[in-house]
Parts: structure tokens; sequence; C-alpha cells
């Protein structure tokens, strides 16, 4: 990553979220894959409190920022292309490896009021010049982007691996050892509802079936190979001063 100078700050994404944290007993915390998708990547976070106020029309002054702090400026967001559609400025060129490109999103699972952020892929691998981060008005009114708060989520996908996959859709019973395990499974979903509905206290001790959290199927079966994770903890951003030392170090 090239940066500009005073950049907003890029951190490596937590799992956490407040309102996955004021769920009853933290349940929201059961489904592991929200947890990982909550840390899959970095995030960008706003310098400055910032009101931003959309009177519903489309030209690009129909949108109002208001910073919420003396003697602050807001240069990193703007209006640009009208439409109830707020531009930020990440203030990094991204650069990927050949095959590689950046997802530039919100933050998964982190909802907001009255605006919704707008995914792009970008092309990092080649780009000279940097992209921008929106986000779109889903009514009139204002939102604020608290000091602190992020507002552009980046994570890495391959090129145009994709592209390559042929989507198949077929009986479940063409593989009978897969079918067992299904219906090992919807038997057991069905009779552990059962059980919370009766208030019995060995499920209600149980919480919650735990087959995904342990990488084991229905039976019993270990299914997941050392790709399974329960956890994501990404490495953080560094200065290219600070790999360099460290790379200094090891030789």
């Amino acid at each position: 990553m090239i940066q500009a100078p005073n950049p907003p700050e890029l951190v490596a994404a937590e799992g956490t979220r407040d309102w996955m944290d004021a769920t009853d007993q933290h349940f929201a915390y059961r489904c592991t894959p929200l947890s990982i998708a909550n840390a899959s990547g970095w995030e960008l976070l706003n310098p400055i409190n910032v009101t931003v106020t959309w009177n519903g029309y489309n030209t690009t002054k129909d949108i109002a920022f208001h910073v919420n702090e003396p003697n602050v400026t807001h240069r990193f967001i703007s209006s640009t292309f009208g439409h109830g559609i707020v531009t930020f400025h990440p203030g990094y060129v991204f650069r990927t490896e050949p095959g590689w490109m950046v997802w530039a999103r919100g933050s998964p699972n982190r909802m907001k009021d009255g605006i919704a952020p707008l995914d792009g892929l970008v092309e990092t691998n080649w780009l000279p010049f940097s992209f921008t981060m929106n986000w779109r008005f889903t009514r009139p009114g204002s939102v604020t982007f608290a000091k602190g708060e992020p507002f552009c989520f980046v994570t890495m996908m391959p090129s145009v691996a994709i592209e390559q996959v042929q989507p198949v859709i077929r009986p479940m019973e063409d593989d009978p050892e897969f079918h067992k395990e299904h219906k090992v499974w919807n038997s057991e979903r069905r009779r552990f509802s059962a059980g919370l509905q009766m208030n019995d206290e060995l499920t209600k001790e149980m919480k919650w079936q735990k087959h995904y959290l342990q990488g084991v199927s229905p039976t019993g079966k270990s299914v997941a190979d050392d790709t399974h994770r329960v956890k994501r903890t990404l490495k953080r951003p560094i200065h290219i001063d600070q790999l360099r030392a460290q790379e200094k170090v090891r030789q």
C-alpha cells in the first residue's frame, strides 16, 4: 500500500460487534461464520466525527456535511456523484500480487440506519491510483459517522478464478453418504428444537448444536481439514520501514 499524507488509520478488523455483544448470552457468537466474516479483512477508520445530510434530490450540492469538532476539515469525504451518494477517500493506493484484487465494502454485519455501503471489486494488481468508498442514503435525512468508526472494509479475493466455477444442481441422493449425514442432521435439529421448546434441562445445558464449531458431521465424524477456523486474527498493517527492519534482523 502507498499512503497519502495523514491517511485514515488502517487496522485489522475484529470479530466482535456491539449488537452481537447485546444479544442474550451473546448467542450471536454461536454462529461462527458471522464472527469469521467480521474479521476477514482490514478496516479504514473515520478520523473525524461528521454528520452528513441529504435532502432527497440528486445533484452533488444536495448533500451537506457538518464536522462535529472545532477547527477540523473533512477533505477525505465528499459529494462526488450526487444521487444521495457519499464518497470517502481511503488515503491509500492498494497494491496486490498478480491474480488478486481488493473487495472494498462496508464492514460485514455492521448496520447503519438510513445509509448503506456500496461494494466494489478493484483490480489492485495494476491500478496506479486509489479507489473511493461510497455509501448511498436509503432515504432523505441525516447520519453521523463517528470518529473511529469504520467507513471502509477491505478484503482480498482471486481475480478470475470464480469465472471458472460451474455451478451444478444435483439431487442429494446422488451422494448417499452425504445424504445420510444430512438426514441425521435434520433429525437431530428437529429433536433439539423440540427439546428447547419443552425446556428439557439437558438440551438447555447444551445451548446450541456445535457441529460447525467443532468441525464434525452430525454422526460425529471429523470432516474439517486444517482450513477450519472458529476465530480469525489478521496481521496488522505495518510501515515498510518496520518490515525492512524485521527482515534485516532475520538475516
